[in-house]
């Protein structure tokens, strides 16, 4: 955050302190007298909840002001997708395990295409095209280890859930972020955005895309590109051709987004997209 400016007056830091060391009364120790923003319980009440909102969207919005950065490449993708030849840890019976295993080749193009994104923001000194994700494990995981393979920062936008997800270790950590609300933690997402990849996953990540895809298409968002990593695994989930013929969405609305099966592939989408220089891995063939 930036620094404090200086001014004559107190500030609520030293406040916030001198009433913590205020003689113990029945007035000083009743709830009613602590600072009303040093007030856990008055912080976290129901009549409270658009402050808490404000304060969601503002604590990021400064740090990521502070670092520069203008633009994001955000991944969205199956928190429960392992890293190659590690187990299934999310499933619950062999024929989930058998298809997870097999998913964690996404885990290798999300990491793949972050480190594309990465050495691209590298050039543009970390402010451009920065990856953002989850924060959490699998293809979000994978993000942000694809960032730090190259040494560029990563985004991490978190959320409490009521079984735990931690931040992954690669997520840069002045960069990373918690949240209580999934709201405002979709506007950061996407407030920044300028390529959102859709890795396979399951609500969440659905969540995600439509939402995306909403707000692109009632011109709520500019058309950036957005990219549906898996031609086999999202044919079978999804088929927007039958919304299409149902007439509840335009006939040209699946072409908001792109189908594509690698790193490279969706790369160069994004490359075309935005006219930018070639971008070569050193493991690349």
């Amino acid at each position: 955050m930036a620094k404090r400016r200086h001014t004559p007056l107190r500030t609520s830091v030293e406040d916030v302190d001198a009433a913590r060391r205020a003689p113990e009364t029945p007035q000083t120790q009743s709830s009613t007298y602590q600072l009303a923003f040093a007030d856990a319980e008055f912080m976290t009440s129901e009549d409270i909840r658009g402050v808490r909102f404000q304060l969601e969207y503002l604590k990021p919005e400064f740090h990521l002001r502070e670092r520069g950065i203008n633009s994001t490449v955000v991944l969205f993708g199956g928190a429960r997708i392992p890293e190659p030849g590690k187990p299934a840890w999310a499933a619950k019976n062999e024929t989930q395990k058998r298809n997870l295993e097999a998913a964690s080749r996404y885990y290798t193009e999300a990491r793949r295409f972050a480190q594309y994104a990465s050495l691209t923001s590298k050039a543009t000194d970390n402010t451009d095209f920065v990856v953002v994700t989850g924060g959490g494990p699998g293809v979000m995981e994978a993000g942000n280890r694809g960032a730090m393979d190259v040494e560029a920062p990563s985004i991490g936008l978190n959320i409490v859930l009521p079984h735990e997800q931690a931040p992954n270790i690669y997520v840069t950590p002045e960069l990373s972020f918690n949240f209580h609300y999934f709201a405002t933690r979709k506007i950061h997402f996407l407030l920044r955005a300028r390529v959102v990849a859709i890795f396979p996953g399951g609500f969440g990540t659905l969540d995600e895309f439509f939402e995306t895809l909403t707000l692109i298409q009632t011109g709520r968002m500019d058309r950036i590109p957005v990219l549906l990593f898996g031609a086999e695994f999202w044919g079978k989930v999804i088929n927007l051709e039958a919304l299409a013929e149902a007439g509840t969405i335009a006939p040209t609305d699946p072409d908001l987004f792109t189908i594509v099966d690698s790193a490279e592939e969706g790369w160069a989408v994004v490359r075309k997209a935005y006219n930018l220089p070639e971008v070569v891995l050193e493991d690349a063939e």
